[in-house]
Parts: C-alpha cells; structure tokens; sequence
C-alpha cells in the first residue's frame, strides 16, 4: 500500500473542510450565535452594574482642576447623560449599539469610543496573535520532547524551565528584559513597536521595524504561556503514550517516528485545541501589562486610563470586546477541533 502524497493530504483536509460546512456545523454555528447574544447581553448588563457601583466618576475626576468651571460640569453631566438614572442610561447606550453599532463618546478623547478601539486593536491582535504563535511552536515540541525522554535529565531540565517560566509574572519578565535591552542597547529595542526614523524606510525595512521591536514583548508575553503548555501537552503526550493501540502499533513493527508524530500526536493535541479559546481571551489581559511596560501603541494604556478616570463608554467597549474574544476563541477552537478529528460530534458540545 503507497504512502499518501501532498495531493492526498490535501484532498483529505478539503473533505474535512466541506464537512465543517456540512448542515450541522452550520446548524451549530447559528444555535452558538444565538446563545453569544444572550450571553454578551447579560455580560454587559453585568459590567455597566459594576462601573456604576464603583465610587465617585469622571466628573468627579475633573472637578479636581481648578480650571472647570461648574458650568462647565454641568454640560458634561447633560451631554453625556449622567443625570439620568442608571437604568435609563444603560438602555440608551445598548440601544445605540444595537441599531447603530455606536458605543458612545470617550469622556476623556471626545471621540467615538469605536475610532479609538479601531487605531488600537491591530498593535494588540498582532502581539497578540505572535505571542500565541510562538507560544505553541515552542510548548508543544518542548512536550514532546519531555514526554519522550521522560525522567531523563532533558526532562528534568525541561520541567526546571517549566516552573521557572510559570513562577515568574509577566511584569517581572517585562522588567527583566527592560533591563537587558538598556544594557544591550542599541542591540535590542527599549520600548515602542516603530523606530523614529520609521517614515523614511521602505516597506522591508518597516516589516522589519516592526518585527525587531516585537521582539521582547512577544518573549515577555509567551513565556508564561508556553511554560503551561509545555507541561499539559507532556502529560497529556504520556498519558496517549500508554494507551493499548500504541502498544498495538509497535507491535506491528511501525517506525517510532511514526508512532508518536502520527498516532499519539493525534489524539494528544486534541485536547490542547480546546485551550485555545481560553487562551486568545486571556492573552488581551497579558497583553496590557507588557504594552504598558513595553511603550506599545495597543489597547492597553488606553484602557488602563479608561479605568482609572471612570471613561465609562470606553470601558463598557473594552469589557465587552474581552466577552466577545472568549466567545469568539471557543468557537473556533471547537471548529478547529472538529477539523483534526472528524469523529468529533459537536452537538455533544453544546
């Protein structure tokens, strides 16, 4: 019997890829849909009692300069509706994001709150999504590696690597790699994600810009990241590694290399796929502390201020774009799933 080609595969991923398209993935993605608007509804009826319940609010921040006036407040108070009681307030901006998809005015910008998430998303999902690339192309050999040399010094060094990279917070990473970039300067980026001359360079040059200042926050977002995975795709690769049809297919005289990046491989990043969704939501929080530290143009010190001034539309958005990332994250890692193992039922998911 002949080895599958590449045209094989291909064909053999295009059918799994029709029978995501099939009528009950497509029944699944609707019922999925459905129950996100529930969920994103309830969710934002939740974060709109919490910023109300925290004490004091933005005009309570301004009314500290000397400079405004209570005349001034008091347009404040009118235009962007604080008068009103809570409840009223609340329906009046989810009606305006339902019919118009506008979620009100920055108190501190006066700008529209959708403008400024706009200029400040593709610096995050970019850091974001390099930080979960890199996350997974190095957790998962690590944990192979440490699966199959198990109880060897590799795994014993791995697994040293492993606590180190979990015991070790992100604002602590990013401080030690500010240190090390000041000392290796001009080697290695301070902070920002462009050089000042970024301009005058051409388009290479600004790919290259930019990939060169990615460097420490993508190493300071991932390495608590990859530590975890290194050390769930491990023991999960061990636990494939006892199974009976392992043991099966060695008996049957298949090269080893065979065995664990075809068949246990398989089955044991199954469960790794699942992670994902949990992993792209959480990965916007890490994201804020490395942009802070890091000077990078993201979400993060946009928010963060947000927060601090009590910017209630701003932070009701930014509240909600971290539901919507979960809610998008799990969808697409039960889709992903279901394209590495067909087998897989997604009605039994819901």
């Amino acid at each position: 019997m002949q080895a599958s080609g590449p045209a094989d595969r291909w064909v053999q991923v295009g059918r799994r890829l029709r029978a995501i398209a099939s009528g009950d993935t497509t029944e699944y993605i609707i019922k999925r849909i459905l129950q996100a608007l529930v969920t994103l509804l309830l969710a934002s009826a939740l974060c709109f009692a919490i910023v109300e319940l925290a004490p004091g609010s933005y005009l309570d921040t301004i009314a500290q300069n000397p400079r405004i006036s209570a005349k001034t407040l008091a347009e404040y108070t009118t235009r962007f509706g604080l008068d009103r009681p809570p409840i009223e307030q609340y329906w009046r901006w989810l009606s305006q994001v339902v019919t118009q998809g506008n979620f009100g005015i920055s108190f501190v910008y006066q700008r529209s709150v959708v403008s400024l998430l706009l200029e400040r998303i593709p610096a995050t999902l970019y850091m974001a999504l390099l930080s979960l690339v890199a996350t997974w192309m190095v957790g998962i050999p690590l944990g192979i590696v440490a699966a199959v040399n198990q109880n060897r010094w590799v795994d014993r060094i791995l697994q040293v690597v492993s606590y180190l990279g979990q015991g070790f917070p992100s604002f602590i990473t990013a401080l030690l790699l500010l240190f090390v970039a000041q000392n290796l300067s001009p080697l290695l980026p301070v902070g920002g994600m462009t050089s000042l001359n970024f301009s005058e360079l051409s388009a290479i040059e600004k790919v290259l810009d930019i990939g060169w200042h990615s460097i420490l926050p993508t190493i300071a977002l991932s390495i608590t990241g990859f530590a975890g995975l290194q050390r769930l795709m491990r023991g999960q690769f061990l636990d494939v590694l006892r199974q009976d049809y392992i043991r099966t297919a060695r008996a049957k005289g298949l090269p080893e290399n065979r065995v664990i990046y075809v068949h246990a491989l398989r089955n044991a990043i199954n469960p790794m796929i699942t992670l994902l969704g949990f992993e792209f939501a959480s990965l916007l929080g890490g994201a804020f502390i490395t942009e802070f530290f890091f000077n990078w143009p993201g979400l993060g010190r946009l928010i963060l201020q947000a927060v601090q001034v009590q910017d209630l539309y701003l932070t009701m958005a930014s509240l909600m774009m971290g539901a919507v990332m979960l809610i998008v994250g799990n969808l697409l890692a039960d889709l992903l799933l279901k394209l590495v193992d067909p087998r897989i039922d997604l009605k039994s998911m819901e």
